[in-house]
């Protein structure tokens, strides 16, 4: 299957599931995940109209951004060291994976001139492999980060349980978005707190049926990684 049947197809599931969910897949932002695929195969994903791309890692990121169109809106998906924040200071619309009010402080302290969006990480899967806050401590740890100055909390994320249990994947995906909507509820939130990011290749039409407004897709769209 080429990349324009991928994406064709990838849309055409988004649109299916948005509807059983009462909602317009224009709610839903596709996020190609573009880890260690080539500058070629985001090039050409590019091409075909694809404007929102994500990257795990920071060194990676710096690698191929300059080699790209500079209209691309890069996300940093993958967990962010404060070792490296200086280096990616106004490269990302936004940062998926703030997982401690410590990182979020870090971040705001060297923003000095733009204010950078942000996700909050939420471990909705109960995984010790996995990053995020714990669910109980996810609406304290979302205000705190709401109330920094350059920082601009807009929603937030998690990543499915690595399960065949179909049950326990969408449980996930219910307890984030009972969060985003407590969370939304709150006068800290704003406006712009609208970013549900949950989902990917292997469990994104679940993520949109529980109310996903972004899922973050690779090798759905590319293939099997090398």
């Amino acid at each position: 299957m080429d990349l324009l049947t991928r994406i064709r197809d990838i849309q055409k599931r988004i649109q299916d599931a948005a509807a059983r969910s009462g909602r317009s897949a224009s709610d839903i932002t596709l996020l190609a995940v573009t880890k260690t695929f080539p500058v070629e195969t985001i090039q050409a994903a590019y091409d075909l109209g694809l404007r929102e791309f994500g990257e795990n890692r920071v060194q990676e990121a710096l690698e191929k951004i300059p080699a790209l169109p500079s209209d691309i809106r890069w996300h940093l998906i993958g967990q962010l060291q404060t070792n490296k924040i200086n280096k990616i200071l106004g490269l990302f619309v936004l940062i998926h994976s703030i997982d401690s009010v410590e990182l979020a402080e870090a971040l705001s302290k060297r923003q000095t001139r733009t204010t950078q969006d942000v996700l909050l990480e939420v471990n909705t899967s109960g995984e010790s492999s996995k990053s995020g806050v714990l669910p109980e401590e996810a609406l304290a740890v979302a205000q705190k980060i709401a109330t920094l100055p350059f920082l601009c909390l807009t929603g937030l994320m998690t990543v499915g349980p690595l399960t065949d249990d179909v049950q326990k994947q969408r449980a996930a995906f219910k307890k984030l978005k009972e969060l985003f909507d407590a969370a939304k509820a709150q006068s800290w939130a704003g406006d712009r707190f609208k970013t549900l990011s949950m989902g990917m290749s292997s469990d994104f039409e679940m993520a949109v049926e529980e109310g996903s407004t972004l899922v973050r897709l690779g090798s759905a769209l590319f293939g099997r990684r090398s």
